[in-house]
C-alpha cells in the first residue's frame, strides 16, 4: 500500500486533534476531488514499516484523539490487509483513542457482506473503525457548513452503535 500524506496535527477529518493518513489509490474517481493525485495506487511513498512507526509515534501523545485514514480509498482491495493490520495495532497500543474512516463507497451496500469492496478483511477492518464517513463527494450536494463532510449525501455512521442496534446509527456530534 502506498500513502500520500501523514499530517500529525489535523483538525478537520474528525473530532479533535487528530494523526490522519492519507492512502493511495481510489476507483470511486468523484468528480472535483480534492486529491485526483490519490488515486494512483503508484502515488507517495510505500507505506513502510518506518511510516508505520512514525504514524504510531504521532498517535502517543495524550491530546491526540485518534487517527483518520482518507484517500485516496480505503476500501480499495489492495490497501484493506494493511490498514486492517494497523488499526489492529492502533486499538492494541491506544485503546482509548478513536479511528475516524473516510470512505467513497455507502456501508450498507458495498462493504457489508456480498457487496462489492467486501474482502476477507472487511468485516475486521470495520469492527475496528468507531466512525465511518461514507459516500461519494457530490458536487451538487456540496456544502461547506457540513461537519466533517463535503457534501450532504454522506454520513457520519458510529459503527459501534450500528453493530449493536443492527441498523445504520448516525454519529450525534
Amino acid at each position: 500500500m502506498n500513502y500520500g500524506n501523514i499530517k500529525k496535527y489535523d483538525i478537520a477529518n474528525g473530532l479533535g486533534v487528530r494523526v490522519s493518513l492519507f492512502v493511495s489509490g481510489c476507483r470511486v474517481n468523484c468528480q472535483h476531488c480534492f486529491q485526483k493525485e490519490t488515486w494512483s495506487f503508484d502515488y507517495g511513498n510505500v507505506f513502510d514499516d518506518k511510516a508505520r512507526r512514525e504514524l504510531i509515534d504521532a498517535l502517543a501523545p495524550s491530546y491526540i484523539k485518534g487517527l483518520s485514514v482518507l484517500g485516496g480509498e480505503p476500501f480499495e482491495e489492495e490497501n484493506q490487509q494493511e490498514l486492517c493490520s494497523l488499526f489492529k495495532q492502533v486499538k492494541k497500543q491506544f485503546p482509548q483513542k478513536d479511528i475516524w474512516c473516510y470512505s467513497g463507497y455507502i456501508y450498507d451496500r458495498d462493504l457489508t457482506d456480498g457487496g462489492r469492496k467486501h474482502t476477507v478483511y472487511t468485516d475486521e477492518m470495520l469492527s475496528y473503525i468507531d466512525v465511518l464517513v461514507d459516500g461519494p463527494f457530490i458536487l451538487n450536494e456540496h456544502n461547506i457548513s457540513l461537519a466533517f463532510k463535503g457534501s450532504a449525501n454522506q454520513r457520519l455512521i458510529d459503527l459501534k452503535a450500528t453493530r449493536e442496534s443492527g441498523s445504520i446509527t448516525l454519529l450525534k456530534l
